[in-house]
């Protein structure tokens, strides 16, 4: 309760904001959202908060499934793929520490939605989708939204982007069997990488990478799509 009474300021200046510029018929509910579903659940970067409260998620599901957008839970996009329910995408954002200036690899653009809180808080966000029609309509998404400095790439992401390695953070949006060794290389030394794994069983990872090794420790339990590619094909 302390923690909704300290955020409930800033949260009501940026929502009168958008509500009295007239543009934004959604701007309750992702006050609503943000308010009921992520803060309440012990969020506190303000970074993070803010971005969500800013972004229009409603923009990145089909047309008919927009009053469903701000729900709590995963919102189908087609082609097999979900936009994640809002508070793990606020809780892994949270744990990858994004920042101005901040490196980041995204595997599996999907929807986009991750992407633009990322790109929001001042990361320098690489992002990697599998399938080429749902990478450029997110693209066009993303640009139409104002988003014009991401660097995007079609390809599998179990081989990463070895070209713009390493990263300060990388951030992996389904679920790979194991954890994918090309991404641990191209973390950076002081780096982080947040990824769900496994099958039926997942489990949301923090692997961290110091001059001592690589080290990892589980989040939570989550249920992400099954991340799709060739683990052979990765380059260690």
């Amino acid at each position: 309760m302390e923690e909704l009474l300290f955020y409930a300021p800033v949260l009501l200046i940026l929502l009168l904001a958008v509500v009295t510029d007239g543009a934004d018929d959604y701007a309750e509910m992702r006050w609503r959202m943000v308010e009921d579903q992520i803060i309440a659940r012990g969020i506190r970067d303000s970074a993070v908060i803010n971005a969500m409260l800013k972004i229009p998620r409603h923009e990145f599901v089909p047309p008919e499934s927009r009053e469903s957008a701000y729900g709590d839970s995963p919102v189908p996009i087609g082609r097999g793929q979900t936009i994640s329910q809002p508070y793990i995408v606020a809780l892994m954002s949270e744990v990858l520490g994004p920042a101005p200036g901040r490196k980041v690899l995204e595997v599996g653009t999907g929807s986009g939605y991750q992407t633009a809180i990322l790109a929001e808080t001042g990361a320098e966000v690489y992002t990697i989708e599998i399938i080429p029609e749902l990478a450029e309509r997110t693209r066009r998404l993303l640009e139409k939204l104002g988003y014009t400095d991401i660097h995007f790439r079609v390809g599998d992401g179990y081989a990463g982007w070895e070209e713009n390695a390493p990263y300060d953070g990388i951030i992996v949006t389904a679920a790979p069997g194991d954890v994918p060794e090309a991404l641990v290389s191209q973390l950076k030394v002081g780096g982080r990488m947040v990824i769900p794994v496994g099958g039926e069983n997942q489990e949301l990872l923090l692997i961290e990478k110091s001059e001592k090794g690589v080290s990892y420790r589980k989040v939570t339990s989550v249920r992400f799509v099954p991340m799709t590619g060739e683990p052979g094909a990765e380059k260690v």
